[in-house]
């Protein structure tokens, strides 16, 4: 008798890198499969009973499935220690009273070990079709764990059945205190099941689980790459990660590991291998993995600006945004505008509540210490708003401190232009914005943007690192060579609700290491660095989504 193992882990690895690996990654269990694996029938060899010709070929050889369990037998009890729910064993004839088999791709939680052969098990004839083999044996892998080991196989009636008492285990050279029970229970194949070995639909349904409600959309199985990729959200925990339950549909007749509706732990970037077996033992491995972050923003929590003097004085912006609503406010005060810029509307697209953002008539005019524009742009941005009557450009600090690679942004939206287009013929722009002049050629256009910028350092007091929306190149929100991605879309009239998603376009390669500010930025009017725009301008957003790796 012969026992090759292809594939085996520790034919290729050196033992020192074996040894440092498994100190830091499940020791025991990593050596218990490991143990399972190379006993499961290495102790097959003869015995001193007389062997008899036996009818191996109709009664023996075939393809067997079932279940493998490993229970450790300690003082204290024993305890179930992982189980194979459906193992293909291969048996063929190796001449009229041996076989040799076989254990095809053998995976034990979550580790794949490779092909196990044996070969030349002496079979007895024990009566009424059934056919043991029985026997003692030995294994040592050096340095590693060794073992005894007592075998008992039974082939009868369309079946196997193995059982292996494991004993005096050392693992590292050091006794452990528990012997081990491996039992196996197969059925021979007919030749005609199914080899389907697929997952259908992989979803996390809310009903199952609490923790569900975290991932976003539907998870995209890659039958290629034989991958499975969600997305969660950005505030998900990872006690919620690691509690995550999946509903699986597989092939018809097939069976998963881990199976549905069993937890997933896919907190800290973990991943899980989800082994699916089809009717006739063939095999396909899916890993399921976290595949990206999205932050939801639904505009249904409003809180208050800068309060004002008056009731009506003050200003609400959706929670965690800022708006042009502060320098609006000022204007307000001098009664150079009659309404803010951005507001909370009940057209949503869904929930109750969404922003309207509203390029506002602010008069145009001259005040000597400043200049108030024809028209002030809404907009409505991620970042803060700091006053520069001298530079209202300057006042729009664009961006909040964001770590991860963003991928995309989607969102829903509606655009309605104002009736009358102005422009500021003079440059610089800021100087001259009371100048405005109509422009009956001209229809206003709405923007959003989504904008990924290096800084050095986070300044939480002033907002100094931030790019603004002067005309300074290199200060500028859209033209600073700080600038690493962006993404940005513009339009017209739009009068239902419309779905965008806007991809990033990558300036520089992302770097973990860099500290980055993030800026999404919707404007009424796309000029209105410019001054330009039409007062009455309505842009309505909501339910974006923004995507991070």
């Amino acid at each position: 008798m012969s026992v090759r193992l292809k594939g085996y882990y520790f034919a290729s690895i050196n033992k020192n890198k074996i040894l440092r690996y498994q100190m830091k990654k499940n020791l025991f269990f990593y050596l218990f499969a490991v143990l399972c694996t190379v006993s499961l029938f290495t102790s097959c060899s003869d015995n001193d009973e007389p062997a008899v010709t036996v009818p191996v070929s109709a009664n023996v050889a075939g393809n067997y499935k079932g279940a493998l369990n490993v229970t450790l037998k300690m003082e204290t009890g024993d305890v179930p220690a992982g189980n194979v729910p459906a193992q293909l064993v291969s048996v063929t004839n190796a001449g009229e009273n041996t076989v040799d088999l076989k254990i095809s791709n053998f995976s034990f939680r979550g580790m794949q070990l490779g092909d196990i052969e044996v070969s030349g098990c002496q079979l007895t004839d024990a009566g009424n079709g059934k056919y043991t083999f029985t026997a003692t044996s030995s294994m040592d892998v050096t340095g590693l764990l060794s073992a005894g080991i007592k075998a008992n196989g039974v082939f009868g009636d369309k079946t196997l059945t193995l059982d292996l008492d494991i004993d005096d285990v050392k693992l590292m050279g050091s006794p452990v205190p528990y012997t081990v029970k491996v039992a196996y229970s197969g059925t021979k194949l007919s030749g005609t099941e199914s080899s389907e070995a697929k997952i259908l639909s992989f979803v996390f349904d809310k009903e199952v689980a609490a923790a569900n409600a975290v991932v976003m959309g539907e998870p995209v199985i890659d039958e290629t790459s034989k991958t499975i990729k969600f997305t969660v959200n950005s505030e998900a925990t990872a006690e919620e990660l690691a509690a995550l339950v999946p509903t699986i549909e597989v092939s018809e007749k097939a069976t998963v590991t881990p199976a549905s509706g069993e937890v997933g732990d896919f907190s800290n970037g973990k991943t899980v291998t989800y082994i699916v077996t089809a009717e006739n033992g063939s095999t396909a491995e899916y890993v399921a993995s976290v595949s990206s972050q999205v932050t939801v923003y639904g505009f249904e929590t409003w809180v208050a600006g800068v309060e004002g003097q008056e009731p009506d004085m003050t200003f609400y912006n959706p929670d965690g945004w800022c708006s042009s609503n502060a320098g609006v406010q000022m204007l307000k005060g001098m009664e150079l505008a009659d309404h803010y810029a951005v507001e909370a509307t009940n057209d949503a697209h869904s929930g109750e509540k969404a922003a309207l953002i509203t390029s506002v008539d602010t008069k145009g005019k001259d005040m000597y210490f400043a200049k108030a524009p024809k028209v002030t742009t809404g907009s409505l941005f991620l970042g803060t708003f700091i006053t520069d009557i001298f530079n209202t450009l300057n006042s729009t600090k664009f961006g909040i401190p964001y770590s991860a690679k963003p991928v995309s942004l989607k969102g829903w939206y509606k655009y309605t232009p104002g009736p009358d287009f102005y422009v500021v013929n003079e440059q610089p722009y800021d100087q001259h914005c009371h100048e405005a002049v109509l422009d009956k050629t001209k229809t206003d256009e709405f923007m959003i943007s989504v904008v990924l910028y290096e800084t050095e350092e986070y300044d939480t007091k002033n907002w100094s690192d931030c790019l603004t929306g002067v005309a300074d190149t290199e200060k500028n929100i859209y033209t600073s060579s700080r600038v690493a991605a962006i993404a940005q879309l513009t339009g017209g009239e739009q009068t239902e609700w419309k779905e965008f998603n806007l991809t990033l376009d990558w300036k520089k390669e992302y770097n973990a290491d860099t500290k980055y500010r993030m800026a999404i930025i919707c404007s009424a009017s796309k000029d209105g660095d410019k001054f330009w725009g039409a007062p009455g301008s309505t842009l309505i957003v909501d339910d974006f989504e923004l995507v991070a790796e």
